[in-house]
């Protein structure tokens, strides 16, 4: 996978995870990808005070990002 399709399926994976945090009233914008295998996000809204961002972060973002991009070992939030 080049870098390019690696990020643009980063991005289709915070499309399909970006209704759900748009609902709560946050968003997510992604950062840069390092080694093709880190991905850096900034949440946003609402999500950057919310006191389960660290379980949004886990268990849905990063979950949904390596469904798209398996290689990705890890998804930080940089707020």
């Amino acid at each position: 996978m080049t870098t390019q399709e690696l990020r643009l399926n980063v991005e289709k994976a915070l499309d399909e995870i970006r209704p759900f945090l748009k609902s709560d009233g946050g968003d997510i914008s992604l950062v840069s990808i390092e080694d093709n295998k880190l991905v850096k996000v900034q949440l946003e809204g609402a999500c950057v005070g919310c006191s389960v961002n660290q379980m949004t972060l886990k268990s849905g973002v990063e979950m949904t990002i390596k469904k798209y991009a398996p290689q990705i070992e890890q998804v930080i939030n940089l707020s």
